[in-house]
């Protein structure tokens, strides 16, 4: 008797969108990016944006796709989903969710029961509507609140939360902020700006001392040509037996 063993073929796609407004997709691609930056020299670092993941082997329907998710220990590289079995078992450390406008709380619930089950370290849930973060962390087995959440500085990531004005702000060890593509461009566009105006003011001085060295130049020559004038007169006075210092 030959026993064969069909291969399980795990979903890359859960049918849903990516986001359901232009808010909720420029801060998953924000976060993601931003995330993808802080750690780019880290080889053994993945991080992905709703991508399907799969914490139980065999089992294809027990999954979600977290708006962002960093997970360390495993390798950089393109993946169709994330089957944790073939990942040395390694759950995602850290999960970003941004609410939908339609996400029910029903929905919410569950998303927390699942990462909290599967070993999820450290979960943000930021509602963009009511410019609220909540987060929590794991304490002994369980995802605990985050209290205060103001001024958080993720154990894993090292990056500070704070609520401004406009929103959620993540700024970086070093103090640089999590910044949109178009955040980017526009301050490109102002260093470029500001190095064409230190070079404009650099060369301006450059021109300036140029003019002060040929001028110097210019009386130094005039200065050598009255001394040889001089040096002349003085050798005619000395042929007319004239001594020129008497003069």
């Amino acid at each position: 008797m030959q026993v064969t063993t069909e291969e399980i073929i795990y979903p890359c796609s859960d049918g849903q969108p990516l986001a359901d407004s232009t808010i909720q997709y420029k801060l998953i691609v924000t976060i993601k990016e931003g995330c993808e930056s802080l750690l780019k020299d880290d080889p053994n670092v993945f991080i992905a944006a709703d991508l399907l993941w799969y914490p139980v082997e065999g089992r294809t329907d027990i999954s979600q796709a977290p708006d962002v998710m960093v997970v360390f220990g495993r390798p950089k590289g393109d993946r169709l989903s994330y089957i944790q079995f073939r990942e040395d078992n390694i759950p995602p450390q850290v999960v970003f969710e941004i609410r939908s406008f339609r996400d029910c709380q029903i929905k919410i619930n569950k998303k927390f029961s699942f990462y909290n089950r599967y070993g999820v370290e450290e979960y943000y849930l930021y509602d963009p509507e009511k410019n609220e973060l909540t987060g929590w962390q794991r304490i002994e087995g369980m995802l605990e609140v985050i209290e205060p959440m103001e001024g958080w500085i993720s154990p894993r990531l090292g990056v500070r939360f704070e609520l401004g004005s406009e929103g959620l702000e993540i700024y970086r060890p070093d103090g640089q902020k999590f910044l949109s593509y178009s955040e980017l461009d526009e301050q490109r566009e102002l260093e470029r700006r500001r190095a064409e105006q230190e070079f404009q003011r650099t060369e301006g001085e450059f021109q300036r001392a140029e003019g002060e060295f040929q001028r110097a130049e210019e009386a130094s020559q005039r200065a050598e040509q009255e001394a040889q004038k001089a040096e002349r007169l003085a050798a005619k006075l000395r042929e007319l037996n004239i001594d020129p210092d008497s003069i």
